[in-house]
Order: structure tokens, then sequence, then C-alpha cells
């Protein structure tokens, strides 16, 4: 079933802040009727290999009385390898859940470690290339599983640029390395994470130079408090490479693009129902519940990036 994604058409925009040439646009959601739910190291969510370990799931438990939600793009360490989340998962009170995750750490498979929240989501560029390749594997089979070349290679990628030598390949080396190095770069975080969202801000549309990059919105603020820190510091790993400056109506355009755009719809792999938008240069996804927004986030290829399709369409 194919249809818009709903609630988005609600959204509005405020004046960013910019550090190191990343624009972070605070965004607001307006008449979301959301029932209590709860996210982040407060929710007591549990994490855990498989009976039979997989590198593409693991197990989650939610031991408490609200659901909880766990976020595309949350980087667990630990376990028997580091995994990012392919999709948004609502895990329903007092339940165990198998959710589909990617690996981020290529050289290790082996005695479990104790599972814990990285302090940074998985960058942004990890998580386009995941979303795109969840995308294609629901068109085609309806699984929820990413490319895991493709995510391999972006993390490779990153280590590069960073000239991080990580013995197994881990993209969670590439914030201790750039951390270190820049201690410009880590008086920025400080400065934004301390700060936190503004009162009723729900989201951010990230902006490099002039080029919007992503979206990630909730659907109360006290979700996006909870992962405030993770996501500047996911945001603020790289130098962007894109110049100029940022441009609110280029963002809004861009917003009411995945706000417009066709996106299908499925069963979530726990509450709720979940869409996703796949366009040339645009591929993003939400979760909804009883109409109501839980989570939504897209994410831009630059024009240095070729889609896998055929389409010239250009996003921006």
């Amino acid at each position: 079933m194919t249809m818009t994604i709903p609630k988005l058409d609600t959204l509005s925009i405020g004046w960013p802040i910019t550090r190191l040439g990343v624009s972070f646009f605070p965004v607001y959601l307006a008449a979301n009727d959301l029932p209590a739910i709860t996210t982040g190291e407060a929710s007591g969510l549990e994490v855990d290999e498989l009976d039979e370990p997989s590198v593409q799931e693991l197990r989650v438990r939610n031991p408490g009385d609200k659901p909880v939600l766990v976020v595309e793009g949350e980087h667990f360490l630990g376990n028997k390898q580091n995994r990012s989340v392919n999709v948004t998962v609502l895990v329903p009170s007092l339940r165990d859940l198998k959710i589909p995750v990617s690996c981020l750490e290529q050289g290790r498979w082996g005695r479990p470690q104790s599972s814990r929240r990285d302090e940074a989501f998985t960058a942004a560029g990890v998580r386009a290339e995941k979303n795109e390749g969840v995308s294609r594997s629901m068109r085609r089979s309806g699984s929820r599983e990413g490319d895991q070349d493709a995510v391999w290679s972006e993390v490779d990628a990153m280590l590069g640029r960073a000239s991080v030598q990580s013995p197994t390949a881990a993209a969670a080396d590439v914030k201790r390395a750039a951390h270190r190095r820049r201690p410009s770069r880590d008086a920025a975080v400080r400065d934004l994470v301390d700060r936190g969202p503004l009162p009723g801000q729900c989201g951010i549309v990230v902006v490099h130079g002039s080029w919007v990059t992503s979206m990630d919105l909730f659907g109360a603020p006290h979700l996006l408090a909870a992962h405030w820190g993770a996501l500047i510091r996911s945001h603020l790993l790289e130098s962007p490479a894109a110049k100029g400056a940022p441009s609110a109506s280029r963002v809004l355009d861009i917003v009411r693009r995945f706000a417009s755009a066709p996106a299908r719809q499925a069963p979530g792999v726990g509450l709720g129902v979940e869409h996703r938008v796949s366009e040339d240069r645009l591929n993003g996804h939400a979760l909804t519940l009883n109409g109501a927004m839980v989570h939504a986030a897209f994410f831009t290829k630059g024009p240095q990036k070729k889609s896998r399709t055929q389409s010239e369409q250009v996003v921006q």
C-alpha cells in the first residue's frame, strides 16, 4: 500500500545553530497525540544476541510497563560485534523482539561482550547507505536487511578519511580519533550537547554548508531529548565537504518533498506502521502509531554520490 506519511504536513522549523560548517535547524511538530513512550538509557531496554546468534539480528527485551522506542541508527556496542539498528521499532511492554541490524565492526565475531549504547548515533553517511539497502530489501522480499557490503564500505571510507587504524574496522573508532585530534571539535560538541533542544523542539534538520543532508524527527520533545547528545555527536564526526550558507527555504523544500512523496507501508517490527520513501536522491522512513508520528528520518545524496537507479532527478 502506498500513501504519504501522516503528520509531516504540520512541521515547522526555527533558526539554525551552526558549528564547524554543520547547521542544525530545529523542527517542531504540532498536534501529535502520542501515548506514553520511553526511550534511551532510561527505558531499561535489554539488548543481547539471539540463542543462535546472527549478524543481522539482535534480541531486545522491554521489562517495563510502557512501549520502548528503539531508533534507527542507534549504535549498540559489545555483544559479538557492534551493530546499528536498521529500522525504528516500538517494543511493546513486557515483550521480547528480534530486531534487524547491520554490523559496524567487520573484524570481530567472538565471545559476546556486555551490550551498551554508544554515546553517538551511527554516522549519517552510514545510515544513508543502510537505509537505501533496507528500502531495496523491502521492495524485493519484504525483509529489512541492509546492504552489509555497502555499510562496511562506508565505514572503511570514514576510517580512511579520519586516518584511523582500527584493528576490527569499527565505526566507533572514528569518534575517538576525531575528538582526540581536534580539540575544537570536542568543544563544539560539548557546547551543543549541553545546550540541549529548545522548548517544544521535536527534531533536527542537518545542513552541510548549503546542502540539506538529513532529518530526525520524534513524536514528542522528550523523545528527542533522550537522543540529543548522541545525534549531535554523530553529525559532528566529520568535516562537511559542501560549501555555502544554510537556507531555510531550501530546508522547507526538502522537508515538503519528503512529506509529499509516496511511501510504502508495512506493519512495524513491533507496534505501529512503518512507512518508507525511496527516491533517486532522497531516502527515508517513518514509524506511526494510530496515525501519530513516532519517529521519522530522511537522508539525501550529495551531488558527488550517484544513486543505484538510473533516474537523473535531483533533490536540491
